[in-house]
């Protein structure tokens, strides 16, 4: 794993994560598009965290912290580069991120159908937490 390397992502890598996670990422989200990512890179340029191995990008995780909690989206890596320790670097860069930004606890967005994503998840020490429900409501017709 030695020649795994996370770094935060620039305005530079928009189109490139845009393009992977149509390839690594479960699901898509009213965000997946140019001006959703470049207004979180913007706003927070710590959050979204790369990882690459030989130049090429493997995976993604995002990193929110709104100065109270501690959010995790978008974990994905490449088909291809998957039980290789790319999940755990990114989990790992993110959970430093968060502890030095004062944060006590991580929480991780996963879709219910996606059991290979549930495995992740809990090896990587998340559990989920059953007495909780997601609400949501579209602020913008997509």
């Amino acid at each position: 794993m030695t020649d795994l390397r996370t770094r935060a992502a620039t305005p530079d890598d928009v189109d490139t994560v845009l393009a992977f996670w149509k390839t690594a990422a479960e699901g898509t989200s009213i965000s997946d598009d140019r001006d959703g990512v470049e207004r979180l890179v913007a706003r927070d340029p710590g959050a979204l965290i790369l990882a690459e191995r030989a130049g090429e990008l493997v995976g993604t995780v995002i990193a929110g912290f709104d100065g109270w909690r501690c959010h995790l989206y978008r974990l994905a890596v490449h088909p291809g580069h998957r039980r290789r320790g790319v999940g755990g670097a990114l989990l790992t860069t993110a959970e430093e991120r968060f502890v030095a930004l004062g944060g006590r606890r991580g929480d991780a967005m996963v879709l219910t159908r996606n059991v290979t994503a549930q495995h992740a998840w809990r090896a990587a020490g998340y559990s989920p937490e059953e007495q909780w429900r997601r609400w949501v409501k579209p602020l913008t017709e997509s």
